[in-house]
């Protein structure tokens, strides 16, 4: 992208001269955010009232999603022992603004690692849910993984995100399309480059 010849060392000084799309697409993120209610509300089961069940065919997964028009299927890779898996439940998949945000956009399903439950991957081939999880070389947990409506993994964050916040922009980073846009050297532009932009934007506003 042209906007890019710059860099993004001092942002102040090169906000007008950054791509108008990218801009749009901040500032988009920006309203996104800001759809999100302020008030804190009481924490709620994740299980219940951020994930779906899981109706063991991940095709049948995309079917529905595709006809309640969302925008993809995320998955968050887990283990039980997995003490980071449990911190995102208890601080971040529990809170209803999220829950709202992800059910609005996203099919969401917990995929367990090391689960023995029979399930149909999205290339119709039978497995399990351990089977699965190896099909995308799952290790260390959680992964949060957004697929698109034809079942293609487009991105991946490996670890729990620093808090509600953090998760909100993963959605954003995926939702726009960030993914696909690469810099002025032709390299992608990773969540990790994202997230210090929506950074230093929020930065330039306080």
């Amino acid at each position: 992208m042209a906007g890019f010849r710059a860099g993004f060392d001092h942002y102040p000084r090169i906000a007008m001269k950054i791509d108008r799309v990218f801009v749009c697409l901040l500032l988009l993120g920006g309203l996104l955010s800001l759809l999100v209610p302020a008030r804190a509300a009481e924490p709620r089961d994740p299980y219940q009232y951020f994930f779906e069940q899981s109706l063991g065919d991940m095709n049948e997964e995309l079917e529905v999603a595709r006809e309640e028009g969302k925008k993809g299927v995320f998955v968050f890779f887990e283990l039980d022992e997995c003490p980071f898996c449990h911190r995102m439940k208890r601080t971040v998949l529990n809170q209803p603004e999220v829950q709202e945000f992800y059910r609005k956009h996203f099919h969401n399903l917990a995929v367990d690692i090391e689960g023995d439950i029979e399930v149909t991957d999205f290339n119709g081939k039978e497995t399990t849910l351990k089977g699965f999880a190896s099909e995308y070389r799952v290790r260390a947990t959680p992964v949060l993984a957004f697929f698109d409506l034809d079942g293609n993994l487009l991105v991946r964050y490996t670890g729990a995100t620093s808090g509600v916040e953090e998760f909100m922009w993963l959605a954003d980073y995926y939702l726009q399309g960030v993914y696909k846009m690469k810099d002025k050297n032709g390299r992608p532009i990773r969540f990790s480059r994202y997230k210090r932009m929506r950074k230093k934007e929020k930065a330039s506003r306080s």
